[in-house]
């Protein structure tokens, strides 16, 4: 997958961020995916870190969230962090029109990856927005943008996120515009979009998680671990001091993914299900294999467990 990147001001103590940007286009000849791509490199100008543009692999309509696309943006991700000194919790995703579909899906699908995500003239397709319960998502798009509804969607889906977040206060934090004077073309004004991201910062280790599986399934979200995921199974994990709650009617065993940032790992951990009944009480110790389990599974220092804790529910 061709990409190009520019880097933009001086780097923090904790180092650069980083923006993912997808280009538009999709079902169409390889030209014409080629100059959506040139398009994007010269989109939007952060102050401060990599821009970075991807060149999609495929000129298929959904090029942008193909089951190819997750684990090559997690390689992206690592390379940076690596080679570059991304910080990992200021990694950012966006994308315009076929991109702003790409971020529809992939901003909930690999939602413990992002800092934030803003979505741009796109269409959501089957995705839902269960898995942003952390992370913040910005939507815009032109009012008189209605090829396949994408207007009435956005606004659609602003509403869903504007009640999500009163029933979850301080989750779902988000941002809806909808420019009543706009088409596809929204003229610049998305721009908007890139210091809004910026503004946050991921949480490797939040209290609550909400792991909807899409169509494309995922192994690891925050700190849970399914070692066999299947299409819709939902789970929610909640933490609260030393009790640790699990709410789940189809995944039947779930591994926790401990660290002394989540809690206390010198003292007694319990974690129940929804009816109360107790699945353990104990210490979990801290073992080296957590530690490579999380590396070989992803380069992300802030995200390393140090204990492991395979659950039946």
């Amino acid at each position: 997958m061709p990409y190009a990147f520019l880097k933009y001001g001086e780097a923090p103590a904790t180092g650069h961020s980083l923006y993912i940007s997808m280009h538009g286009g999709g079902n169409a000849p390889a030209a014409v995916n080629d100059r959506q791509w040139k398009n994007q490199i010269r989109l939007y100008k952060p102050k401060e870190g990599y821009y970075l543009a991807p060149r999609a692999a495929t000129n298929s309509w959904n090029l942008w969230h193909e089951g190819h696309i997750d684990p090559m943006f997690d390689t992206l991700i690592e390379n940076f962090v690596a080679l570059k000194g991304v910080d990992p919790n200021k990694v950012y995703i966006t994308g315009y029109s076929a991109g702003g579909d790409g971020t529809y899906q992939l901003a909930p699908r690999m939602a413990d990856r992002w800092a934030a995500a803003a979505m741009m003239a796109g269409h959501p397709n089957e995705a839902r927005p269960d898995n942003l319960y952390n992370l913040p998502f910005f939507i815009q798009c032109g009012g008189k943008d209605a090829a396949y509804d994408r207007n009435k969607i956005a606004a659609q889906w602003g509403a869903k996120l504007d009640g999500l977040a009163k029933l979850n206060p301080g989750a779902y934090k988000h941002k809806t515009i909808i420019y009543p004077n706009y088409g596809h073309w929204m003229n610049g004004k998305d721009a908007v979009a890139i210091p809004w991201m910026a503004s946050h910062t991921r949480d490797p280790w939040p209290k609550h998680i909400l792991w909807h599986q899409d169509d494309i399934t995922g192994k690891r979200f925050y700190w849970l671990y399914n070692e066999a995921p299947k299409k819709d199974q939902i789970i929610s994990a909640t933490i609260d001091g030393q009790k640790i709650l699990l709410d789940s009617d189809n995944v039947p065993t779930i591994t926790l993914r401990l660290s002394d940032k989540l809690l206390n790992l010198e003292k007694e951990i319990t974690v129940t299900n929804k009816q109360g009944k107790e699945l353990f009480k104990g210490l979990v110790p801290r073992s080296k294999k957590a530690i490579d389990h999380s590396i070989q599974q992803r380069f992300d220092p802030n995200s390393v467990a140090t204990a492991l804790l395979k659950v039946t529910l």
